[in-house]
């Protein structure tokens, strides 16, 4: 059968989704990553003298036990860590009033509130259901009644086995597997909640008065990258991490020359038939590549939209030169082997490091956090067709993914970043950006 693809989104009534029950949580004002520092080194040295072994020892036993100190000591904290401030409100309602446990044994396990992780792995399996007329969303925005934020064996089981040896390698191959076999999945599944542009960043909101669609926000994005960079009709422009190859499109649309590189093999033929049909063929060449394999060519400019996560923390500087739950869900089924969302200031550390000069810097949680919840509309509409192709699981990873995404983006747990570079030489021509420092709408 023929893919069905979507040629609108679904209707918006939202500029952001409205936060119900907000609350501020455990975070940087509680965690002490002194203490976290302290309780890593500390440990091997107990063992070494426990075991009464020369302090040679030392190191080995640190390498030994680094690992499992971090997990042991981030589950104790994620047990004992108070909100910053007191929940307001929430209604008082019981777990019934949200979820419908439908296996007798995780019923009697968890009476009451029942831990974030084990939710979620039984709601997939189907073993607990959303209670009669609510809508995920929703539920997640009273989680706090019915969900305890605590680390569990499937968490730890997931840190210590598969996300610290995918931080750890990155390989090649690893990076190929995981992107295909994310990516590959049919673009039909992407496209039911991305919409016709089949855009897989944030989009930006321009208007603040009324709830601009989906695709007003990606074209209010794909235009401002290209502003910010300074486009040019002749630019030689290399797109990293281009997807389906929209961003890539636009700008040859705008007289760019443009290089895209992505590792989905449905993606590339899926960019290059919309470069065909916008007349820009000419103009586009989309590479099914590793980002480390990419033609060592010169370009005018270049540009990488939340691709850079799926580098790593460890190679994150190479390729510059060429809420934890949360993290953890994400990292197992939504965006395996993406572990370099990383704060600003590391970000832009190693930005530096690797010879860039910082021109600008903007956080665009918020508009993420509509463009995620427009994704989300776009799902629950598509609901029949996704179950009826790729079965109730999926159906519900998305679901959770997409509607706890936009509320952990919206309340500031995550963010995204606009970082323009350019490369620290004086013969670089600043004067361009002299005119925007005085432009608040240019920002």
């Amino acid at each position: 059968m023929a893919p069905q693809y979507v040629t609108s989104s679904a209707p918006c009534k939202h500029v952001v989704p409205p936060a119900t029950c907000p609350v501020e949580g455990a975070g940087s004002l509680t965690f002490s990553n002194n203490q976290l520092i302290g309780a890593i080194a500390a440990v091997p040295l107990v063992v070494t003298v426990a075991l009464g072994v020369s302090l040679a020892w030392y190191p080995l036993v640190f390498l030994l036990t680094a690992l499992p100190s971090f997990a042991a000591y981030n589950l104790y904290y994620a047990t004992i860590a108070a909100p910053v401030r007191v929940q307001k409100g929430l209604p008082g309602k019981s777990r019934d009033a949200y979820l419908k446990v439908t296996d007798p044994a995780l019923a009697a396990k968890f009476p009451a509130k029942i831990p974030m992780e084990t939710f979620f792995e039984a709601y997939f399996d189907q073993k607990i259901e959303l209670a009669a007329g609510k809508d995920l969303m929703d539920v997640l925005e009273h989680r706090y009644e019915w969900a305890s934020f605590v680390f569990t064996w499937g968490n730890a089981k997931f840190f210590l086995t598969q996300w610290i040896p995918e931080t750890l390698w990155h390989s090649k191959k690893q990076d190929e597997d995981q992107v295909r076999e994310h990516y590959d999945r049919g673009d039909d599944f992407y496209n039911w909640f991305l919409g016709p542009r089949m855009i897989y960043t944030s989009g930006i909101i321009t208007d603040t008065t009324k709830p601009e669609t989906l695709e007003q926000l990606q074209d209010n994005k794909l235009n401002l990258v290209c502003d910010k960079i300074n486009l040019k009709k002749g630019d030689r422009m290399l797109d990293i991490g281009c997807g389906w190859g929209t961003l890539s499109v636009h700008a040859a649309k705008r007289g760019a020359k443009v290089t895209g590189v992505t590792l989905g093999r449905n993606q590339t033929a899926w960019g290059m038939g919309k470069a065909s049909d916008a007349g820009v063929a000419d103009n586009v060449r989309i590479l099914c590549m590793d980002y480390r394999d990419i033609p060592k060519e010169k370009y005018d400019k270049i540009t990488c939209l939340e691709m850079a996560e799926h580098v790593g923390v460890r190679k994150f500087q190479e390729f510059l030169i060429q809420d934890l739950i949360w993290g953890l869900f994400m990292a197992k089924y939504v965006f395996p082997g993406a572990d370099a969302s990383a704060p600003l200031n590391w970000v832009l550390e190693q930005a530096e490091r690797a010879g860039y000069e910082v021109a600008h810097c903007d956080t665009i949680g918020v508009h993420y956090s509509a463009t995620i919840y427009r994704w989300y509309l776009n799902w629950m509409q598509n609901k029949e067709k996704v179950i009826g192709k790729y079965g109730v699981r999926w159906f519900r990873v998305w679901e959770l993914f997409l509607a706890w995404s936009s509320i952990v983006a919206r309340q500031g747990s995550a963010t995204c970043y606009q970082i323009v570079l350019h490369k620290n030489l004086n013969t670089f021509d600043r004067n361009q950006f002299i005119s925007r420092r005085t432009n608040a709408s240019s920002y």
